[in-house]
């Protein structure tokens, strides 16, 4: 039986939208853990990790050669102690399901994931997630994680938020529909795979599905995926903050997760950016707990 960790993870430090922060409690009160056991897996819940809160801290708190990013240290200090966490849960066997908070956690999923292995990526996610301090707009690390854990540009060589195990060419983008100028550049000169949400209109979310996970899993041990809940359309996601039209049905969601747990390539996986102050009758984090489920092997028939 598949054993699955459960590791909350309260941050906003990465987005500007507060509310994110209850993200972990919105999921497991929508029934995560009941879902989870109806997959036929065995559940385990790690509580959160302690996370100061953001209106404690100062954003602004940093270097010139920190460029825009808010909370740097803050993030940094989360990451470290949840690639500790991810690390540790892998090493005893079972399987990692790190709940947001903002997608700025991921900095320390991928790094602990593949702290010990060679890791690809599944990356559903409305946005790139690819800027750096000098080329964010707004300085919101939740727009960071994947460019961090990659090294890129000025990233490089960052030891708290690299994962070296993890390379370009087994990252892969599913349902990219709002990127940042500077964002499409770096990502179109990368060695990643990226899907957009026209890619999935033109050949089906089975098509892009299968080959996302074909590359990402190409010669590693596990394949880590991060579901960030704007991917789906705002119309059945309302909550999170970041909304962009256009996104995955409910059905097209499902299939991607219930593709995931069918390839066995599973090693790690996080929930992003649910945000219960946004949402209506926490339909969001319900939505959450059935694609984790999804992902874990459950079924309808």
């Amino acid at each position: 039986m598949t054993a699955v960790h459960i590791i909350g993870v309260p941050t906003d430090y990465g987005q500007d939208r507060r509310g994110v922060d209850m993200g972990p409690s919105a999921i497991r009160y929508a029934g995560l853990a009941r879902e989870l056991a109806a997959a036929g897996v065995e559940v385990e819940d790690a509580g959160d990790l302690p996370v100061p809160r953001a209106e404690e801290r100062d954003p602004d708190y940093r270097t010139p050669s920190e460029g825009n990013a808010k909370f740097l240290r803050e993030t940094e200090d989360v990451s470290d102690r949840l690639a500790d966490a991810v690390a540790d849960t892998v090493a005893d066997g079972a399987t990692p399901l790190v709940l947001g908070g903002d997608h700025s956690v991921a900095i320390g999923s991928l790094r602990g994931s593949a702290r010990d292995a060679d890791v690809g990526a599944v990356w559903f996610d409305a946005h790139g997630d690819y800027n750096t301090p000098t080329t964010s707009p707004s300085g919101n690390v939740h727009g960071m994680p994947l460019a961090a854990a990659l090294g890129h540009a000025e990233w490089a060589g960052v030891e708290w938020a690299n994962a070296p195990r993890l390379r370009e060419e087994n990252v892969v983008y599913v349902g990219l529909r709002a990127l940042d100028d500077t964002e499409r550049a770096a990502i179109r000169g990368s060695e990643m795979t990226a899907y957009t949400m026209s890619d999935i209109d033109e050949r089906g979310i089975t098509d892009v599905v299968e080959a996302a996970i074909t590359v990402a899993g190409d010669g590693v041990d596990g394949v880590h995926v991060s579901l960030d809940l704007d991917w789906l359309d705002p119309g059945i996601a309302p909550g999170v903050g970041t909304p962009v039209r256009g996104g995955v049905t409910y059905r097209e969601a499902h299939y991607a997760m219930e593709r995931v747990a069918e390839s066995d390539v599973l090693r790690s996986m996080e929930v992003v950016e649910v945000n219960p102050v946004l949402d209506e009758h926490n339909e969001t984090a319900e939505l959450a707990t059935e694609l984790a489920a999804s992902a874990f092997g459950k079924r309808i028939l």
